[in-house]
């Protein structure tokens, strides 16, 4: 089989369902696509300008007031290649299998790089939300690793949710700042998972995937 491309995001399709994964980087079948809110890219785009800005004074913005000891990374033509979707943090196996992820920022403790990830949503944050973004957050710092650069065992993720509308119509958010300890053992074990799924046969179908279930069910008829 050809050598696969795996982006840190597309991982979490792995532990959704191993038949779709399988299907999607082995016969180039991927679940269709339904409309992706623009909100949350508009949002993105904000918070990078947004942060860039104390980025190039020197300071922290207010979200980050809490942590201590660290600044934001100011290596301008860097931090972009790193943000870019089509570029990333990239890391080649022996295999030739390519690993990428996007991160939307970084801080810097010492000599030492810690992980920063935007996140927006509707509503406030429920007991398990930061969970959900722990293979992200750990694939991200084994590219980092990977290119030679020391990070902490841990990373933020700062969440940001609507709170009010003020009088004059401006929109209120709500931040939540999670540090996260982080396991790069937990990340490898991931891409080996990926390729051991994709090098053996087809996997049964997830009876609790929606489109293996909606793809039996026509199969039916």
């Amino acid at each position: 089989m050809p050598p696969y491309k795996f982006s840190a995001t597309g991982m979490s399709l792995l532990e959704e369902c191993q038949r779709c994964f399988w299907l999607q980087h082995n016969k180039g079948i991927k679940r269709p696509e339904g409309i992706f809110p623009s909100l949350p890219s508009g949002m993105d785009k904000i918070l990078k300008t947004h942060f860039d800005s104390f980025m190039e004074k020197g300071k922290l913005p207010p979200e980050l007031k809490d942590i201590d000891d660290v600044k934001l990374f100011d290596n301008r033509e860097l931090l972009e290649e790193w943000r870019n979707n089509r570029k990333g943090i990239i890391w080649e196996d022996k295999e030739k299998n390519i690993f990428r992820g996007a991160i939307d920022n970084i801080l810097k403790k010492g000599k030492k790089l810690i992980v920063l990830d935007y996140k927006t949503r509707g509503f406030p944050l429920k007991e398990d939300t930061a969970s959900h973004y722990q293979n992200q957050l750990n694939i991200y710092n084994l590219l980092l690793r990977k290119n030679n650069r020391e990070t902490e065992d841990y990373a933020y993720l700062l969440f940001y949710h609507p709170d009010k509308v003020n009088s004059n119509g401006d929109v209120v958010f709500n931040t939540d700042l999670i540090k996260m300890e982080i396991s790069v053992k937990n990340a490898e074990k991931i891409f080996k998972e990926a390729l051991r799924v994709l090098k053996e046969k087809i996997p049964e179908a997830n009876d609790d995937c929606k489109f293996c279930g909606w793809n039996k069910e026509n199969k039916e008829l």
